[in-house]
């Protein structure tokens, strides 16, 4: 019983200590999720291509992330493709890089590099190709369209054809933030 008691008091200590926490976000007039959005560093927006590119936060990503994005959505936009398939390469970038660009890769694939982490495997160009985020995004998209029924197949599917991950649900966890990033980032969007 004396257990009982003690572990029922910690569980009201606990619950306590959260509400008070949600009262003072509140308090301050800001929401959890903006209490604990990471802090960018001051920059000014920069311009990739047709897209402005703001200081951030947006979807946790600051800056340097989104500029990677934006690069991913160039690439897209100059072979015609559209919003939608526009998202699935940041998803997927996302997913794989964080969008970093990374020049190490990890256990499942030691050679793999950049945004996407793709292998040396020849599909995806030499090194300074797959470290490059641009060269890397067209690359991704011209596999990503020789998918049959790449227009309607789901996101999540689409970037695990691509890239041929164990997981085959892994991406989709990414889809909302990819949204948010893409919108903030399409010209003309408000």
């Amino acid at each position: 019983m004396r257990k009982l008691v003690v572990s029922l008091l910690v569980l009201c200590a606990a619950l306590i200590v959260a509400a008070i926490g949600i009262g003072a976000a509140s308090f301050f007039g800001k929401s959890l999720s903006q209490v604990a959005a990471p802090s960018c560093p001051a920059a000014k927006p920069i311009t990739v291509g047709n897209i402005t590119v703001p200081r951030g936060p947006v979807a946790g990503y600051c800056q340097p992330q989104l500029k990677i994005a934006a690069q991913i959505m160039r690439a897209a936009q100059s072979t015609g493709i559209g919003t939608r398939t526009q998202t699935v390469g940041v998803m997927t970038a996302i997913g794989e890089s964080g969008l970093r660009n990374l020049d190490y890769g990890d256990a499942a694939g030691p050679d793999s590099r950049g945004i996407f982490q793709q292998r040396d495997n020849g599909a995806w160009g030499t090194l300074a190709d797959r470290m490059d985020p641009y060269t890397a995004s067209v690359n991704f998209f011209a596999k990503l369209t020789s998918v049959p029924g790449w227009q309607t197949m789901a996101p999540a599917d689409l970037a695990h054809v691509v890239q041929g991950n164990s997981d085959p649900g892994y991406y989709g966890k990414y889809w909302k933030r990819a949204q948010e990033v893409v919108a903030a980032l399409t010209p003309g969007a408000s």
